[in-house]
Formats: C-alpha cells, structure tokens, sequence
C-alpha cells in the first residue's frame, strides 16, 4: 500500500518522552517514555487503569498531556490536532466501534482512505486490497451498523489501515475475536509490519496473544512502565506477574 506521500512523511520513530496525564488530581500517566519503531510491533499491556488507553489518547492528538512532548522523528507534534497527526501517518483504531454505521463497508474504508488524499481510485483499490485481507470481501455491501463485533473490530482496523499509515496503534483490536480467529487476525497485524512497512502499537488483554505478535512488551502499572523488554523478558519479570498477569488481566 505504499504511495508518494511516505515519501513525504520519513518519520522512523514515534516517541512519549516523560508524559505526565492527570484529571482533576487522579495522575493517570506518571512520566512515561515510550518509543516505537517502524516495522516493530511494540505490545502495550498492563492491568485496567494502568493508563494504556490514555497514552494512546495522547500519543494520536485526542488528549493533551499535562506534562511531556510527543515526537515524530524529529519534529515536536504535541500540539498538532488529531486530523494533523493522521496525515502525516500516525493513525489509531478505538476499543468502542467508530465507523459510518449507515456506510457499507466498503464505504467506511473508502471514505478513511479519501480523508487522508487519496484519489476515488486509489481509495477503491485500497478497500479491496483491505477487505481481502482481512475477510470482510463477502460483507463489502452490508451496512457497518449490522455487523458482528468481531467483524465490526475488523472493520475498525481496515479503516486504520486506509489512511497509510506510518505507525498504527491498535487498541485492543482482538477484543470479541474467537479463538479460531486470533492467529488469523495476528497475520494481519505481521502484515502491517512486514508488508505496510509500519510500526504497530498493540493494546490487548490477551497476553498469548501479545506475545505471540511483539516485537517487544512495554507494561504500565498505575500509570507508570514497570518493564519493557523481549516478549520472553517480560514473561519472567517478576512485577509483571504481580502487576498484571497474577491480576487475571490476561
């Protein structure tokens, strides 16, 4: 799905440097540095309201920091809006569904794919490349407001992935998959990063899962990173079975 605009939008690295989000004196992130790397799938986990959502918010424009900057390579975007941050290839997918529910899904991810510039006809030749990736082909027609969850997670990411993106941060994206769907739905998501040439930010709760897809895992706890490291690494760290995975939050 490569076009001129990557090109235009050389960025290797998207970093959280010291990200300090607090509302109202509840401090939800505490200092956080993160770095992801293009054609790396960097996992994000942690128990409920480690403040793994609210990163995201942060890092893709639809929350502002308390205190930290976010970079894309060597430019300063903590200021630039959402729809700024989107076109220049940072792009996100939600755990709730926010697609065009009266749209067909063809046309959701066509109408993704003409926010960001592209032509009718690459936008068509996008969402059929998308939907057969990720078997939504037989359902192109069908309004997104009918689908199942599953289907409407796909749908989500497909979306996502419309816009070209340079980095994609995928919150919880196999949330109501069923087990003969997770491995299939992992493929995708080595695809983005193999074949899109984009780095992947990967929230979800299930842990096989994560480990089987990352590169690398970085865990926040109460707002803070406790480990980060090789998906092995953070199987034997011992704040992360304490933290997340003795929790039940697997």
């Amino acid at each position: 799905m490569t076009d001129r605009r990557r090109t235009e939008r050389p960025a290797d690295l998207l970093r959280a440097v010291s990200v300090t989000r607090a509302f109202e004196g509840v401090v939800a992130l505490r200092g956080v540095d993160l770095e992801l790397r293009r054609h790396e799938v960097l996992g994000l986990i942690g128990p409920n309201g480690a403040g793994k959502s609210t990163l995201v918010n942060v890092l893709t424009g639809f929350d502002a920091p308390t205190e930290g900057r976010v970079r894309l390579g060597d430019v300063d975007i903590t200021d630039w809006p959402a729809y700024r941050r989107g076109r220049s290839g940072l792009t996100r997918t939600f755990q709730h569904a926010h697609a065009f529910g009266g749209l067909s899904v063809r046309e959701n991810i066509e109408v993704s794919a003409l926010g960001v510039g592209a032509t009718p006809a690459e936008a068509r030749r996008r969402a059929d490349e998308l939907m057969e990736m990720l078997g939504l082909a037989d359902l192109e027609e069908v309004p997104a407001s009918t689908l199942p969850h599953g289907e409407e997670r796909k749908l989500g990411v497909a979306r996502a992935l419309a816009t070209d993106p340079v980095f994609v941060l995928l919150d919880e994206p196999a949330a109501g998959l069923n087990e003969a769907e997770v491995e299939p739905f992992a493929e995708v998501v080595r695809s983005v990063r193999d074949d899109h040439d984009a780095g992947v930010l990967l929230i979800d709760h299930n842990f096989s899962f994560i480990t089987a897809v990352c590169d690398r895992v970085q865990v926040l706890d109460e707002g803070v990173t406790i480990a980060i490291g090789s998906p092995e690494e953070i199987r034997r760290h011992p704040r992360v079975a304490s933290a997340y995975l003795g929790r039940g939050d697997g």
